[in-house]
């Protein structure tokens, strides 16, 4: 019968060592060697860059609806208090004439008037006198309603000052906080365009530089437009070359909005800030009926627009890290046209 010889001990040591070991080595493996994660192709780069830039300038269109909101509130505010400031002094004045009358009425009211009229040695003295003093009454009764009415219309304007006020506290948060967001999108786009090399760089921000913008950096507008249409074309070419800043309206940089704003200005029309309410103000038009001019609005959100200049090309200011350029009009999503 055959004997079984038990391992030794230190036999049974050297397995259990070359087993974690083995258990560690696989252990320590990094997981992104066993998972390694592609690196995105420069195309992938330059739409997730793309799509950020979008987003900031929807962004960007929204804070200066809320900006512009801000400046009227403040507007209104301003108003509002140099109007209560003012029924207060009328209201103080009153008070002070109402105060007047009732020490005098209180000094000359200790006798009944029959027993003055009897005591008096001038009776139709004292009649006219009387008659002035029921004249002096109905005069103070009208003077304290318009005090009491003072008093309601001050009430009502305090009231609509403090909530003119709340809510321009509400729109100040709101635009630092959509301000914020812009910032954010633009500093991931930084993160990202760090994270290339040099020439991968300049590839990515190069690689939508239409061609239709090269070479038009400033040059005068030669087409057939005349009287205001002209003056505004005129403005625009001469803004060709100038950075998009978010929120700028000239004169050394602009967003899309603020181009269009301040190029219709050139032209005697005041245009709203923002560029969904350029779109909600014009006379709505048709892509086949664009003329030289008119106002093209892209993306369904309305947050991006620029000026028709005929044969096909639109002037408008792009997006942060872009000049205002010449471009095709069909080179973003075509969303609408308005005519002013």
């Amino acid at each position: 019968m055959g004997q079984h010889r038990l391992p030794s001990p230190s036999g049974t040591r050297r397995r259990r060592t070359v087993l974690a070991l083995g258990a560690g080595g696989a252990l320590l493996l990094p997981a992104a060697a066993a998972h390694a994660e592609p690196k995105p192709s420069l195309d992938q780069v330059q739409r997730q860059v793309d799509a950020l830039y979008e987003d900031a300038e929807a962004a960007t269109e929204q804070y200066n609806g809320l900006q512009e909101r801000r400046q009227q509130l403040q507007t209104r505010t301003g108003g509002l208090q140099q109007e209560l400031a003012l029924q207060q002094e009328q209201f103080n004045a009153l008070r002070e004439t109402l105060g007047a009358v009732a020490a005098a009425q209180y000094r000359d009211g200790g006798i009944d008037p029959a027993i003055r009229l009897m005591l008096t040695s001038d009776a139709d003295g004292y009649l006219d006198s009387a008659g002035r003093q029921d004249t002096a009454a109905a005069t103070q009764v009208g003077a304290l309603q318009r005090l009491q009415n003072q008093q309601r219309r001050l009430d009502r304007l305090r009231a609509e000052a403090a909530g003119r006020l709340t809510e321009l506290d509400d729109a100040r948060r709101a635009a630092a906080a959509k301000k914020a967001e812009v910032q954010s999108r633009l500093a991931e786009v930084q993160r990202i365009l760090g994270g290339l090399k040099a020439a991968e760089r300049a590839q990515v921000l190069a690689g939508d530089q239409p061609a239709a913008s090269r070479g038009a950096a400033r040059t005068p507008y030669t087409g057939p437009a005349t009287g205001r249409t002209r003056d505004i074309l005129d403005f625009a070419h001469a803004q060709l070359g100038k950075p998009y800043v978010y929120g700028a309206t000239g004169p050394g940089s602009y967003d899309c909005s603020g181009l269009t704003l301040k190029a219709f200005a050139a032209g005697g029309v005041a245009l709203p800030r923002t560029s969904q309410a350029q779109f909600a103000a014009g006379q709505k038009i048709a892509k086949s009926q664009l003329q030289p001019g008119d106002l093209v609005f892209y993306y369904a959100d309305l947050h991006h627009v620029g000026i028709y200049l005929g044969d096909g090309r639109l002037l408008h200011a792009p997006r942060t890290g872009k000049t205002v350029e010449i471009v095709g009009v069909d080179v973003m999503p075509y969303a609408g046209a308005v005519r002013y």
